[in-house]
């Protein structure tokens, strides 16, 4: 599974892409999980199954909704509060229930 959080800056999405990989890690399920930012992700479409927004970016979920619906790859902006909270085991199961609708 390839997960791509997309930020204005591809930073602020950093520890929350670390806390992620560690709940994939204790659920024993393997996963990329990677930041970018929205200039940026068009070079990180490559095999990847979800992308998430970050709250203070929803406002891109339409367009990058419409680049990657032919490609197959779940849109969905992050659940505020678990984004806030830094909720990474929230969040990657976020992507988890995006990656169910996909199959």
């Amino acid at each position: 599974m390839k997960i791509i959080l997309v930020c204005s800056a591809g930073m602020s999405t950093s520890m929350l892409v670390q806390r992620m990989r560690k709940a994939a890690e204790e659920k024993g399920v393997t996963a990329t999980i990677d930041a970018t930012s929205e200039a940026d992700l068009v070079n990180h479409l490559d095999q990847t199954d979800v992308i998430l927004v970050g709250p203070q970016v929803r406002y891109l979920a339409p367009k990058i909704k419409e680049k990657t619906a032919p490609l197959g790859i779940q849109v969905e902006v992050i659940d505020s509060m678990a984004y806030g909270m830094m909720d990474g085991g929230k969040v990657f199961a976020q992507a988890e229930g995006l990656m169910k609708n996909k199959q």
